[in-house]
């Protein structure tokens, strides 16, 4: 049902979210019976996240059909794809999960206006929780107003993270990274779903998340949530422009500007001392192949090094975060 006080985009975005979330929770009553695909080594798709896919197309363009669309399973092979109004879908973030019956998944929907992100929503089907924001007015869980965590001490929190899964993912180099952080957290989770990672942090149920190798689609909506609910989020350098740099940190303010420092030195656009000086850790890791670990680390020394990036300035007082109440499926 539709609500009155949220923009007609949102409302439009949670009927398609919601269909979606429909077909997802059908399927995972009989998982077993689910058709699977591979379209690379651990990285799956099921005929669930195709269905699922279809419905918040048709959904969103039977209403917006002058829209463009930039979807995991289909690309841009929908709408129109000059228009300045773009969806960004994911119909099942966290597909490994699902086809396990893990209950840790959801599906996002974002939608940017001339490259920015001014809707979002979040949808878990199997708990029932909806997050939703719109720029300027702040993120919501459930209809009620969520905050990022008030925490400012680092060794005080719970971080979440992904791990590399894919064929050519640096492995040894996210090892050393998972370990820098998590001796210095009160933990460190590993759910296995971006989107859903983020609108945790945006609910302040984790302080921070970081991980490689995400798509436009993992991070658009959870980056609106985590704004507007008063929190930082970019690269590992810590540019607010990550969109599309396959790597993403997020957390509340003071948090945020204790995890670059420490992340910085594994991105992309680290300086080649940084870079070395990863290279030179990793090779003395156990297992690793010192040539191939060198081999990875100097791919990109020739981009322009990051500029330095401050500290975050501390978070302003927040409301008490709201009780989670949790809603029958």
């Amino acid at each position: 049902m539709s609500s009155p006080n949220l923009h007609p985009m949102l409302n439009v975005a949670i009927k398609a979210a919601r269909a979606a979330g429909a077909i997802i929770n059908r399927a995972a009553l009989d998982v077993e019976a689910v058709r699977i695909s591979q379209k690379q080594v651990n990285d799956f798709v099921t005929e669930v996240d195709h269905a699922s896919e279809a419905a918040i197309i048709e959904t969103l363009l039977t209403a917006y059909p002058g829209h463009g669309i930039l979807a995991e399973e289909s690309g841009s092979e929908h709408g129109n794809k000059d228009s300045d109004h773009i969806w960004i879908i994911d119909p099942l973030d966290g597909t490994t999960n699902f086809i396990h019956g893990f209950p840790v998944y959801c599906v996002s929907i974002a939608l940017a206006v001339k490259g920015k992100v001014e809707q979002a929503v979040i949808y878990d089907p199997t708990r029932n929780d909806l997050f939703t924001a719109t720029k300027g007015r702040g993120a919501f869980m459930n209809e009620r107003r969520i905050r990022v965590s008030k925490r400012t001490d680092l060794r005080q929190c719970l971080i979440s993270t992904g791990f590399p899964f894919r064929p050519g993912d640096n492995f040894q180099n996210y090892l050393a990274m998972m370990s820098d952080v998590m001796q210095r957290t009160a933990g460190l989770r590993r759910p296995g779903a971006a989107a859903l990672d983020l609108a945790y942090v945006a609910a302040g149920f984790t302080d921070g998340f970081f991980e490689t190798g995400l798509s436009p689609w993992d991070v658009a909506a959870g980056s609106l949530l985590v704004t507007e609910a008063g929190g930082l989020i970019g690269n590992f350098t810590g540019e607010p422009e990550f969109m599309e740099h396959k790597e993403c940190v997020a957390g509340n303010p003071r948090i945020y500007g204790q995890l670059v420092p420490i992340l910085s030195k594994y991105s992309k656009f680290a300086g080649v001392d940084d870079k070395m000086r990863v290279a030179r850790a990793a090779a003395h890791a156990p297992g690793a192949d010192p040539a191939d670990v060198y081999a990875r680390s100097t791919v990109g020394l020739d981009s322009a090094d990051a500029t330095d990036t401050e500290a975050a300035p501390a978070a302003p007082p927040a409301p008490r975060k709201t009780m989670r109440v949790r809603k029958a499926s």
